[in-house]
């Protein structure tokens, strides 16, 4: 097996990523890597918490799991800093807003729906108590 810089694998890896957003078969063609390798590299940032869309142009249909890593990179920055991030990255800062807004959305729900469960759960250990 071959042993790779970390600024190798970087620069890999930065092909898949936002605005470029290549396709792993692409990158193979170009570099000569097997396409395995470049799915471990994208498995194994997507690990470390990158955001590493599979090839895919249209932001609106990456999985779910890379629209939640953006949202993350991006939770804490100022206006400005989305701005700038999102223009970096081809990206709309409504579009990372709208999937934040979604993320919020989906743990209320769980949240809501635990403490629905937790207090039938009560109600029933009392009915069985009496």
């Amino acid at each position: 097996m071959a042993k790779y810089s970390k600024e190798f694998k970087y620069s890999i890896m930065m092909k898949m990523m936002p605005p470029l957003n290549q396709a792993v078969s692409e990158i193979a063609r170009e570099t000569g890597l097997s396409e395995a390798t470049l799915h471990q590299w994208r498995k194994q940032a997507r690990t470390k918490g990158m955001a590493v869309p599979s090839g895919e142009q249209e932001v609106e249909r990456w999985s779910t799991q890379d629209k939640f890593l953006i949202m993350m990179e991006t939770a804490l920055l100022s206006e400005v800093e989305l701005a700038e991030y999102c223009r970096s990255k081809g990206l709309y800062v409504e579009q990372v807003q709208a999937w934040s807004d979604a993320c919020m959305q989906a743990n209320g729900g769980v949240a809501q729906q635990a403490t629905r469960l937790q207090k039938d759960l009560r109600e029933k250990d009392r009915e069985i108590k009496t």
